[in-house]
């Protein structure tokens, strides 16, 4: 497909602007010449008018995004089918080139409107896996907590005190994204290594077979009133290898007219040697 072709497809919900900044970066890649590799997370807020709408428009978006980082129109998005395959665990993977995926969404407020991630690498034979939640009450998060978080998890998330429930979704944001680059379930929770240290500080304190990066975001919406209480989670993981790549954050990406200003929480570097290393960005 040339390049004319993917520039004219499939882009009229993006705005100028953010237009621009796709092309660059997908297409023109600066890539470094010591990982050879680009890692993006895809965004989109969307609203709809019905629970089924919104299903299917998020799945919709998803695929959308998908297709754009892999040189389809949005208009050939269908197509990102055919270059989809299930490994035995049953994770989704791209077969027809070096590169990998996860997708996530969350409702937002308001009836049926939602945010889509898609957190896309290519080069490296590199692995991603990315997860997105809501902070907001939620029925049982002492429970939950209680059942899966290991025991410097809990004391991190009520060190003031009390349960802190913003501390709550930074812990289940970065399992969850684990779990999906592992090919895992949230059946799985239990299994997950902790992400906070004896020093109630983020570490990964698990063993580590390839080395992983992760990166934690918060961000919201203060200059929309409607959404000025809004706050999300956005956890993304790379898993790399052997071969001196080195690993980093990924570039935000939004794909819709309306965007939120996303804040870098925390960066966990797991490395096979030496021992683990953490970067806060507090």
């Amino acid at each position: 497909m040339s390049a004319k072709k993917r520039e004219e497809g499939g882009h009229k919900r993006i705005k100028k602007r953010e237009k621009i900044l796709f092309l660059f970066c997908f297409f023109c890649p600066e890539k470094s010449s010591k990982s050879n590799m680009s890692f993006y997370i895809g965004l989109s807020f969307f609203s709809t008018d019905t629970a089924a709408a919104q299903k299917k428009y998020s799945s919709a978006e998803a695929r959308r995004i998908l297709a754009l980082f892999n040189g389809y129109s949005a208009e050939e998005a269908n197509s990102i089918y055919a270059d989809i395959r299930e490994d035995a665990a049953g994770r989704p993977y791209l077969f027809k080139k070096d590169a990998d995926f996860s997708i996530t969404h969350c409702s937002c407020r308001g009836c049926f409107s939602g945010i889509t991630s898609v957190s896309f690498i290519e080069g490296g034979n590199l692995r991603t896996g990315c997860d997105i939640e809501r902070v907001l009450p939620r029925k049982g998060a002492k429970e939950i907590a209680n059942e899966f978080y290991s025991k410097y998890e809990k004391q991190y998330i009520c060190n003031t005190g009390k349960f802190d429930l913003k501390k709550f979704y930074e812990i289940w944001t970065l399992k969850e994204c684990y779990i999906k680059l592992k090919g895992l379930s949230v059946f799985d929770m239990a299994c997950v290594p902790s992400f906070i240290s004896q020093s109630l500080k983020f570490e990964f304190t698990g063993t580590a077979v390839l080395p992983l990066f992760f990166t934690l975001y918060e961000f919201t919406d203060n200059s929309n009133p409607i959404y000025a209480n809004e706050h999300y989670m956005l956890a993304a993981v790379i898993e790399g290898s052997r071969d001196g790549f080195i690993l980093q954050p990924p570039e935000i990406i939004w794909f819709s007219q309306s965007s939120f200003v996303c804040k870098i929480i925390v960066e966990i570097n797991a490395a096979l040697n030496p021992a683990h290393t953490v970067s806060p960005k507090m």
